[in-house]
C-alpha cells in the first residue's frame, strides 16, 4: 500500500515520539527513586501520536497553549530535553528559569505559552492568541490542548461563542484520555462524544484517533488550512490514552490492567516503527542508532540539570508583571 507519508516524515515522528517517551520515563525515574524533582508531575506517555501529527501539520510560528500535562508538546515545540528537565528540577537555567515546574512550561522563542495547571484556563487564553494573531494580521494558527476533564468547565462554552462569532484562527484539541483525573468521561457527562460539543455554536469538529500520528495530521492539517483561509475555530476530540495515572501520586484504581495492556497494544511508537520497517525506510540497525542518541540526549538533561544553579534570590519578584515592550503590545 502506498504511504501518504514520506520516510522523512515517519522517521521524524519516530524520533520526537521516542524522545518524548524517553524523557518522561527518565524524570518519572528522577523523581520517584532520587528525589530530584518535586511537586506535581503528569506524564505525556501514550499520547506522543498528538504531538507528532500536530508538528508536520503546522509551522514553527504557530503558537501552542496546553494544559499540565506539557512536557511532550513543549518537547515537540522545540525546547530544550536540558532546559525541560532543568525546569522540573527547579533550576535556573529551566524553561521557566526554574519558577514553573512540571506544569508551566514556557517558552516564547518557541511559541509554546503553557502549561496551565488550572484547569480549562488555557482554552480562553488560547482564544486570547488567536485574537492577538488576528489583530496583528499574522498568517499564524492556534493550537489550544485541553483535557476531556477541561469540557465540563464553563470558560469553554464562552469562548467557543467568541471564537465563532470574531472567526479566530484557533483548533481547540480535546485530548480526551479517557479520564479527569480518575473520573470517566460517562461518568460526568451526558455527552460523551465531546466533539458535539462544538454543534451549539456551528463549528466545525471531528473525532480524531489520536493514537495515529498520520490521522492526527490530517485532521489537523484541514483545519488549519481553513483557520488561515479565515473561516475561523476548529474542535477536534483526539481519542488518546495515558498508559501511566493521572499523576505521578494516582494508585490508578479506576482501571483495570487490562484495559491499560489493550491501550498498549495501540501504541503509537510501536505502530510508527512497524511503518518505516516494512518500507525500508530504515534498518533495525539504524533504528537502534536513533535510540541510542535519544537515551545520550536524555542521560545529558539530567546531568545538566544536576549541575544547573538553582534561581537566585533576586529573581523572587521578576517576570510577574509584564515587560511594556512585550511583543504583543500594539501601541
Amino acid at each position: 500500500m502506498q504511504n501518504k507519508f514520506s520516510k522523512e516524515t515517519y522517521l521524524y515522528w519516530y524520533e520526537l515520539m521516542q524522545l518524548i517517551r524517553q524523557f518522561e520515563l527518565k524524570a518519572e525515574e528522577m523523581y520517584k527513586m532520587a528525589g530530584k524533582i518535586r511537586g506535581f508531575f503528569h506524564a505525556y506517555i501514550g499520547q506522543e501520536a498528538i504531538a507528532a501529527g500536530c508538528m508536520t501539520a503546522t509551522t514553527p510560528d504557530d503558537p501552542f497553549i496546553t494544559a499540565y500535562r506539557d512536557h511532550g508538546l513543549g518537547l515537540a515545540k522545540g525546547i530544550t530535553p536540558n532546559a525541560a528537565m532543568a525546569e522540573l528540577y527547579g533550576k535556573a537555567t529551566g524553561a521557566s528559569k526554574g519558577k514553573g515546574g512540571s506544569m508551566h512550561f514556557f517558552s516564547f522563542e518557541h511559541k509554546f505559552f503553557g502549561g496551565h495547571g488550572i484547569v480549562g484556563a488555557q482554552i480562553g487564553t488560547g482564544a486570547g492568541l488567536a485574537f492577538a494573531e488576528k489583530y496583528r494580521g499574522t498568517d499564524n494558527v492556534v493550537l489550544c490542548f485541553f483535557g476531556d476533564g477541561a469540557s465540563r468547565q464553563g470558560i469553554l462554552h464562552e469562548t467557543f461563542n467568541m471564537a465563532m462569532t470574531w472567526k479566530l484562527p484557533v483548533i481547540f484539541i480535546c485530548e480526551n484520555n479517557h479520564y479527569a483525573m480518575g473520573t470517566s468521561v460517562e461518568r460526568t457527562s451526558n455527552v460523551v462524544d465531546i466533539y458535539k460539543l462544538a454543534d451549539a455554536y456551528e463549528m466545525p469538529a471531528d473525532k480524531v484517533d489520536g493514537m495515529i500520528p498520520e490521522n492526527v495530521h490530517e485532521s489537523v492539517a484541514r483545519a488549519v488550512k481553513r483557520a488561515r483561509e479565515g473561516d475561523g475555530p476548529t474542535l477536534l476530540e483526539m481519542k488518546t490514552y495515558r498508559y501511566k495515572g493521572h499523576s505521578i501520586s494516582d494508585p490508578q484504581k479506576y482501571r483495570s490492567k487490562e484495559e491499560v495492556d489493550d491501550y498498549k497494544e495501540q501504541d503509537p511508537i510501536q505502530r510508527v516503527l512497524k511503518t518505516i520497517l516494512d518500507n525500508k525506510f530504515a534498518t533495525e540497525a539504524e533504528i537502534e542508532v536513533i535510540d541510542n542518541k535519544i537515551n545520550a540526549i536524555v542521560e545529558e538533561s539530567v546531568k545538566f540539570a544536576e549541575e544547573s544553579p538553582l534561581p537566585d534570590d533576586s529573581e523572587v519578584y521578576k517576570d510577574i508583571y509584564i515587560d511594556q515592550n512585550y511583543p504583543f503590545i500594539v501601541d
